[in-house]
């Protein structure tokens, strides 16, 4: 039966599996809609191997599939923690204040209220986005194995952050701190990324900051293959972090898990990859 999926499509199948179980124990108002979206989600995965022998951008789609209805699989993570209704913020907090004797989340942007400062770690944060979209330029140029290996691990890094988001949810200080007040705050970026998050981020997705994790195994798989393309990439995801905590979207302890995450996922590597069925890792 699972004859012609790649490893990415049963990747995708173990999580729909995985996050179907979670609904049938949560069991919002909404799951049979969820449920019968998960059954057109396994089937798209059935139906990939077909499309990658067809013409046309059958055999992209077939690949890229999973990356452009993860928003989905993000927004039930929050929907079903939301339903919950259970939040580990308390804990982080006191893990926050025991390592650092305060809370970075609310002294950053005071300790370096610069608008530049505060633009220049906004836009990184924002890099997120356009960095998912990176195994694309691997596949536009002809290297579809490397685009697939980084496609793969960074799905990977999503799912095990949905994962911790399930088992351990934390809102973060984006629902529960104030914003601290700086000129640093009301620039444009700092602004549009707070009406970025209000518009489409998911309650209860903090820890690990999957921001963090993600951003850094997309840089340093994309390193194997493309010194070029890895090292700002790599620069960028470091910045990324420093910004997720001094806009006051993460605690600095969302940070560091994600970053521990993100490390262990790339350390990992030839295991993952193995197990997962790739014939012979690139």
């Amino acid at each position: 039966m699972l004859r012609g999926l790649t490893p990415l499509d049963r990747l995708v199948l173990a999580f729909t599996a995985a996050i179907t179980c979670a609904l049938a124990w949560v069991r919002p108002p909404t799951a049979a809609w969820i449920a019968a979206a998960h059954v057109l989600v396994a089937g798209l995965a059935w139906l990939a191997p077909r499309a990658r022998r067809v013409g046309g951008w059958g055999p992209f789609l077939a690949d890229f599939y999973p990356l452009l209805i993860d928003w989905a699989f993000y927004a039930e993570v929050g929907m079903l923690n939301r339903a919950r209704g259970v939040s580990y913020d308390a804990a982080v907090q006191a893990w926050e204040q025991t390592l650092f004797g305060a809370q970075p989340s609310q002294l950053l942007m005071t300790a370096w209220p610069s608008p530049v400062v505060s633009t220049v770690l906004h836009l990184a944060y924002l890099a997120k986005y356009p960095m998912l979209f990176t195994p694309v330029l691997f596949w536009r140029s002809g290297r579809r194995e490397a685009a697939r290996e980084v496609l793969f691990l960074t799905l990977f890094s999503f799912y095990a952050c949905y994962v911790m988001f399930l088992l351990f949810p934390v809102a973060g200080p984006r629902y529960l701190l104030p914003v601290p007040e700086s000129a640093a705050a009301h620039t444009a970026s700092a602004s549009f990324t707070r009406a970025l998050l209000e518009a489409g981020s998911a309650w209860g997705t903090a820890f690990p900051s999957s921001h963090v994790a993600v951003t850094l195994v997309i840089a340093g798989a994309t390193w194997r293959f493309s010194r070029r393309l890895g090292a700002p990439l790599l620069a960028v995801a470091a910045l990324l972090a420093l910004g997720t905590v001094y806009g006051g979207f993460h605690y600095a302890v969302d940070a560091l898990a994600g970053a521990v995450l993100g490390a262990l996922i790339l350390a990992a590597r030839p295991w993952i990859l193995r197990h997962s069925g790739f014939r012979q890792p690139v």
